[in-house]
């Protein structure tokens, strides 16, 4: 098969106490998510794609959440390791979309560093990254406030 599809999608809850970290850019706020790892629900979305891409589960069966070794674990690590097995299997990326949904706060302005981290980590030119900020208008927890949510496309194509 010439090209693949993944699709992933992650949601951690806003807790005070915690470093806001998303496409592995920490972000001045009063909150960060609450996870296992530094919960980047960016990283981890994308990783999750990249593994449906190439049939290969999902980040949790990878970096089991009651394994206290990932403890604080930087996000970058769990996206190195996803993007790893994809180029196992004779893959490159073709193209990532990726969304996140936040309340607060505002992101646009991190979007390029972001997109900057993705393509490094992806091996890839920033032209293949899409990255788009949204609220979500007052509805459900992440509309309240209290999540952020990210969702992931990537597209892969054979070397």
């Amino acid at each position: 098969m010439t090209y693949r599809i993944g699709h992933g999608e992650d949601i951690h809850a806003l807790v005070e106490g915690r470093k806001l970290v998303l496409g592995g850019v920490t972000i001045p706020f009063e909150k960060g998510l609450l996870g296992h790892s530094d919960a980047d629900v960016v990283y981890h979305a994308l990783s999750d794609a990249l593994l449906g891409a190439i049939a290969g589960g999902d980040i949790g069966q990878l970096f089991p959440t009651n394994d206290p070794e990932y403890d604080d674990l930087d996000s970058s690590i769990i996206v190195k390791k996803c993007f790893s097995l994809v180029k196992d299997k004779g893959y490159k990326i073709g193209n990532v979309d990726i969304s996140i949904a936040a309340e607060k706060p505002h992101l646009m302005k991190y979007l390029g560093e972001m997109r900057k981290n993705i393509a490094e980590l992806l091996e890839t030119s920033i032209e293949n990254v899409s990255l788009k900020a949204m609220t979500n208008e007052g509805f459900d927890a992440v509309g309240e406030g209290k999540a952020i949510r990210a969702t992931a496309i990537a597209l892969i194509e054979k070397e």
